[in-house]
């Protein structure tokens, strides 16, 4: 099952189990099951203190299995065949379980103790969906930490007649004691937040204790981890806040363009960023959403904790986020057959019919994506030609499922009120009203940007992007902005990371010429007075 290769890497990281782990599976005569077995045998070779048992009789899922200790209730188990990107998430739950260390601030561990309940999660993931692992962690660490926690995550791929009866379109999904909890990106402090109904409270009060920041970055992507690099760099008082760090590249699959780094993946990218960020004394503040911006001489930002923030410069790096189409059915059908991510979401959709709209990049990848998965898609743009490159406009030609329509406006997505059956457009040509029956849309027409809660406070484009000058200062002196979020072309990681360079070292000038300023005020006021 594991190749010689990988099997060397995870014996190395076996080496550092210090209890013994019991692998309890839940088997049938399929070849999943067989499968299944082989992976977790492969496995208990590597390791003296790793052990499988083999059970068929029981009611769990199968194939599925369970890690844990001997003797001890399992709060952790796996249904399915966890590699892809899962794989990361079966070798973390075997080092915890086996006593490697669990790097959580004491003050989370110690909240995830004192959680008063029983609580039964399960989690349906996708094999190619980049942002399940970190919700399949998170929620194991959590069931390690609290015998009351205990974490199913389920292959929905493999599950399919679960995906079907409970209606699970989007991945990551979360169900606790059988109803829906959430679903896409969570990390341990979001689920904790959503738990502890006093979590909010405590951190807003730890929050308005902070001291007044020389910057603070509002924004956890490429352009706000690299104004804070550039800031702590310098010695002075550095903060980030963020609603996640990451950002936007936390949902991006492949990263082929960033230069010196031939291929990596988005959530790879992410957690380098903030390692490198936390290296250096940057106080960093996440599961927080900036809700407005108040300038002065010491600039405030208020959260929706109810907490504010105060800093001498801010820079703005808020990102963007999916753009929506904007009509009827869009919104009510979100994770119901709506959808943004094919790599996440398009395994649900297999053998469906599903329609792609937008005729650039995004949605011809998109579109040559879910071929290989889905029976037929239908690929919709608004012009009269596809936006895309001709390399990838090549390769979606020669696709025999897929079909292209172009000047097309979409006017409706619908549905039976539990989940998308089809999406209306307009034929521009004839101004015909045209229906299309299918199971699944995926909307893929570019990004806006996340500046709602900055209207009328400092200037923005038509298309709600800050308006910023070569030094990336907006129109509020002490204020400066970088990345997606701004007037600034071509949305790439690597301008951003430059962007928000800049930024941070515009926003020290402007502390260093305000500091000569505020010297001159006063010794001329000294004057005055003699």
């Amino acid at each position: 099952m594991l190749d010689a290769n990988l099997k060397t890497q995870l014996k190395a990281y076996l080496e550092k189990v210090s209890r013994p782990i019991e692998i309890v599976a839940s088997v049938d005569d399929s070849a999943k099951s067989q499968e299944m077995l082989a992976l977790l045998n492969d496995i208990a070779t590597l390791s003296e203190r790793v052990s499988v048992i083999e059970r068929r009789g029981d009611d769990e899922r199968k194939p599925s299995f369970s890690i844990g200790e001997p003797g001890k209730a399992a709060g952790i188990r796996f249904a399915g065949i966890p590699m892809g990107h899962e794989f990361t998430s079966l070798v973390l739950a075997l080092l915890q379980t086996g006593g490697h260390p669990i790097k959580l601030d004491d003050a989370v561990i110690q909240q995830i103790r004192e959680l008063d309940g029983d609580y039964a999660f399960e989690t349906y993931f996708s094999l190619s969906c980049q942002n399940c692992p970190e919700v399949v962690q998170a929620l194991n660490i959590m069931a390690l930490i609290n015998p009351r926690i205990r974490h199913v995550a389920i292959d929905g791929a493999l599950f399919q007649n679960e995906v079907e009866s409970r209606q699970i379109m989007a991945v990551p999904t979360m169900f606790l004691n059988g109803e829906v909890f959430g679903q896409g990106r969570s990390g341990v402090k979001e689920i904790l937040a959503k738990l502890d109904s006093n979590a909010g409270a405590r951190a807003a009060k730890e929050l308005e204790n902070k001291p007044v920041f020389d910057v603070l970055i509002v924004g956890g992507g490429p352009a706000g981890a690299a104004a804070a690099i550039y800031a702590a760099r310098k010695g002075i008082a550095t903060g980030v806040v963020a609603e996640r760090f990451g950002g936007q590249v936390l949902d991006t699959l492949a990263i082929e363009n960033f230069v010196s780094v031939q291929e990596t993946e988005g959530p790879k990218f992410a957690t380098a960023l903030e390692q490198h960020v936390k290296s250096y004394e940057v106080d960093v503040m996440d599961v927080q959403r900036a809700e407005a911006l108040i300038p002065g001489k010491i600039n405030e930002v208020r959260l929706a904790s109810g907490a504010v923030l105060k800093a001498k410069t801010i820079v703005l790096a808020t990102g963007a986020r999916w753009r929506e189409i904007n009509v009827p059915g869009e919104r009510e059908y979100r994770n119901h057959g709506v959808a943004y991510c094919p790599h996440c979401d398009g395994p649900l959709f297999k053998g469906k019919r599903v329609a792609v709209v937008g005729g650039g990049n995004s949605g011809v990848e998109a579109a040559i994506d879910l071929a290989g998965l889905v029976s037929q898609v239908t690929l919709i743009e608004f012009g009269a030609t596809l936006r895309a490159d001709e390399v990838l406009q090549r390769k979606l030609r020669s696709l025999a499922n897929v079909t292209v329509i172009t000047q097309a406006q979409t006017t409706a997505i619908t549905g039976d009120g539990k989940k998308v059956n089809g999406i209306t457009y307009t034929d521009r040509a004839t101004n015909e009203s045209k229906h299309i029956e299918l199971e699944g849309v995926f909307v893929q027409i570019g990004l806006v940007p996340n500046t709602e809660w900055l209207k009328g406070t400092l200037e923005l484009s038509k298309h709600g992007e800050i308006v910023v000058d070569a030094k990336g200062a907006t129109s509020v002196p002490g204020v400066f902005a970088a990345g997606d979020v701004t007037t600034v072309p071509f949305k790439q990681i690597v301008i951003a990371v430059g962007e928000g360079a800049k930024a941070s070292l515009a926003a020290f000038d402007h502390l260093i010429r305000s500091s000569v300023e505020d010297a001159e005020d006063v010794q001329a006021a000294e004057l005055a007075a003699v």
